[in-house]
């Protein structure tokens, strides 16, 4: 099975958005409800990450609740960026980007702050692995004051 989602990820589908669509049964709310979930679950493994020591695990964590609170805020009102990534069959990091910049338009500034540091740490943290733990943790908790202003509205 990890072999299967590990080649499906590697094309470029959304495994977890498929199981998530799936999962809701075309209900947006539960779909919405899911995806907050999956964000505070990722939540408590980037803090225990950080715990850890691990700054890799921990900025990949933390960019993926970045990511999921972007997909539900912007399927609750609707964007056009959902709109097209639902279109397009996934969502690529432009309609994020473009998203979280409409959210923050719309909610606040801390829609973007979160989103942005959550992209920073997945780039410099995760994939090129140049951030200490010290170095993402200010990162972190941006991301963590946008999972919980989401949750205010979700």
């Amino acid at each position: 099975m990890e072999e299967l989602i590990r080649r499906a990820e590697e094309k470029g589908i959304d495994v977890e958005g498929l199981l998530i669509s799936a999962l809701s049964n075309k209900d947006p709310q539960n779909e919405i409800k899911l995806r907050l979930e999956l964000a505070e679950k990722y939540m408590k493994s980037a803090e225990e990450y950080l715990k850890q020591g691990d700054p890799v695990q921990a900025s990949e964590k933390a960019y993926k609740v970045a990511e999921e609170v972007v997909k539900a805020l912007a399927e609750k009102f609707d964007l056009p960026e959902y709109q097209q990534a639902i279109k397009e069959g996934r969502w690529y990091t432009y309609l994020l980007a473009k998203a979280s910049n409409a959210l923050a338009i719309k909610l606040g500034k801390w829609a973007l702050d979160g989103w942005d540091s959550g992209y920073v740490i997945h780039v410099w943290g995760f994939h090129e692995a140049k951030l200490t733990v010290d170095d993402i943790t200010s990162y972190v908790e941006r991301v963590r004051e946008m999972l919980e202003e989401s949750k205010k509205i979700l």
